[in-house]
């Protein structure tokens, strides 16, 4: 049976399972989410009333959140490429890559993004706390990449379908500085992936979307 992800080409977090499914031309169908219209928003809300994305339906099951989207498809639908290691420790760090990016990339990425939205009740000092915390997040992750290819391991993985769409809009909201050049050589690597490359390729028409105004880069 098909599998259905519904997400948007844009959105940040569906980039992960995008990149995943990509990486391994698992077959797939593409339902874009819009929730300006109504039918769209309520069909997403019958599979997860928060009204979250991406989702991934495989049958009668939905699959929520974009890291166990990733694991199930290792699970249920595995490929040539292994995300998520057998060896349990090899899969710990993995999975320690994985959140260290949800939480303290693209969160702070996001709280940006989402002042810009806000209109007249801006909060400087909590984008002020993101830009900090974008700045030690790249610190460590510079020591991280020293020496290193992919940030777990030897092979592309969950952390790196993760790292990609958060060092992604990361560096366009909070540039990556000289000083963290292996921070920057590594989202390089990201953004040349065939898999990571299609995504962001597919989501250029929507660029008008980003708040801050994209780059007329990557």
């Amino acid at each position: 049976m098909t599998l259905t992800l519904y997400a948007h080409p844009f959105a940040s977090y569906c980039w992960k399972a995008m990149i995943a499914l990509y990486e391994n031309d698992t077959p797939f169908t593409f339902h874009v989410v819009d929730l300006g219209d109504a039918a769209s928003a309520a069909e997403l809300e019958r599979l997860w009333p928060f009204k979250k994305f991406p989702v991934l339906v495989d049958g009668e099951k939905s699959v929520i959140e974009s890291t166990i989207i990733i694991e199930y498809l290792d699970l249920h639908h595995p490929g040539s490429a292994r995300l998520v290691p057998v060896d349990a420790a090899a899969a710990l760090d993995v999975r320690f890559a994985d959140r260290f990016f949800d939480n303290y990339v693209h969160t702070p990425m996001q709280a940006i993004v989402s002042d810009a939205l806000r209109g007249e009740k801006r909060d400087a000092d909590a984008v002020a706390r993101a830009r900090a915390n974008l700045d030690t997040a790249y610190a460590w992750l510079e020591r991280r990449m020293e020496n290193r290819e992919w940030v777990a391991g030897d092979s592309f993985s969950l952390a790196d379908c993760s790292a990609a769409p958060a060092l992604f809009y990361a560096d366009w909201v909070h540039p990556i500085g000289d000083a963290f050049s292996n921070v920057r050589a590594y989202r390089d690597r990201l953004n040349a992936r065939p898999s990571v490359a299609r995504t962001i390729d597919e989501a250029r028409p929507y660029r008008h979307f980003f708040p801050l105004g994209a780059p007329d880069r990557d």
